[in-house]
């Protein structure tokens, strides 16, 4: 046998009578009895637990222009959105209940908000009068079981309805149970020029409403700080329009997570808040090449949304 054999085999066998228990010769003194060790303390470490709040998460039809309305609901039912917003405009199904609520019920997708036709486009849809197309927004929301409406503050050119606006609200949102969420919006500018286009105010929070709507793209265009404007609406805050920006002049209304808005941070908070309103993505999808495209987007936009809108909490003793 080789030494390197020999030497292998004599520290394979002393590896072997180590762990052999050895009997002890007769009159040989025991050794001292081993000190017990100190009972060890017990210590529970809180263990993260994730916390989702109640609120939901729908498409804006608006994030499918130039597709239609019911192109809307066939997305979000495919994509696994909670339900819809309604954006009222020159689509003639979006001004239709009836034909909203087959829509809903062929898809098994719920209207959960209104948006109340606001914009320079929809001056005409639901009568030329902005009360009367707020009644309008109320009726369809109370008919589709939707909880919240969403309107903006009007144009400056609009006078009579700005300079009521505000105690207008209060008062419709006193005759029913329907949510009349103001959104935030934003000064319009070109080049250097800045135009303050909406009255009372751009920002909601200068004024009284029972309840606001966060647009975290316009918070973008205005630059503004979206999450001291959500600290400034405290319990108020009913409705999120998930978008982000880049601080541009113009109203991007981009993806979640392709800007530089505090879209995670304000998800996280709602989760932790046990916020219990709607969160709404409502992007622009008009630059996708094609349906497979726009469908890719809305689907990335969703995923960010539930990521995002969980809490890890730390719960003692759990």
């Amino acid at each position: 046998m080789s030494a390197s054999a020999r030497g292998a085999g004599e520290a394979s066998a002393r590896g072997r009578i180590r762990s052999v228990p050895v009997s002890r010769p007769s009159g040989t003194q025991e050794p001292p009895p081993r000190r017990r060790a100190r009972p060890r303390t017990l210590s529970f470490v809180a263990e993260p637990v994730v916390r989702i709040p109640d609120a939901k998460v729908a498409l804006s039809t608006a994030s499918v222009y130039p597709e239609s309305t019911a192109t809307a609901f066939e997305i979000a039912a495919r994509l696994g959105y909670d339900g819809i917003e309604v954006m009222v405009w020159t689509d003639p199904v979006s001004q239709d209940i009836e034909a909203l609520r087959r829509l809903s019920d062929y898809h098994q997708i719920p209207v959960l908000a209104i948006h109340a036709p606001c914009l320079l486009v929809t001056q005409r849809v639901w009568s030329t009068d902005p009360w009367v197309k707020l009644q309008r927004a109320r009726a369809a929301a109370e008919k589709l079981d939707a909880s919240t409406v969403v309107v903006h503050p009007p144009f400056r050119w609009q006078r009579q309805y700005a300079r009521d606006f505000v105690t207008g609200i209060w008062r419709m949102a006193n005759e029913t149970d329907v949510r009349f969420a103001v959104e935030n919006m934003y000064p319009w500018r070109y080049r250097d020029r800045e135009m303050l286009a909406y009255a009372p105010d751009w920002d909601v929070t200068k004024d009284d409403y029972r309840h606001f709507t966060i647009d975290l793209s316009h918070s973008s265009t205005a630059r503004a700080d979206a999450l001291q404007m959500v600290d400034r609406m405290g319990d108020r805050l009913g409705h999120v329009h998930l978008a982000d920006g880049n601080g541009s002049n113009k109203d991007e209304h981009l993806v979640p997570g392709r800007g530089n808005q505090p879209c995670a941070a304000l998800l996280e908070r709602l989760a932790l808040s046990g916020f219990d309103g709607h969160v709404v993505i409502e992007v622009n999808t008009r630059r996708a090449m094609s349906s497979a495209e726009r469908e890719a987007d809305l689907a990335e936009a969703l995923a960010f949304t539930r990521l995002h809108l969980a809490s890890a909490v730390r719960l003692a003793g759990s």
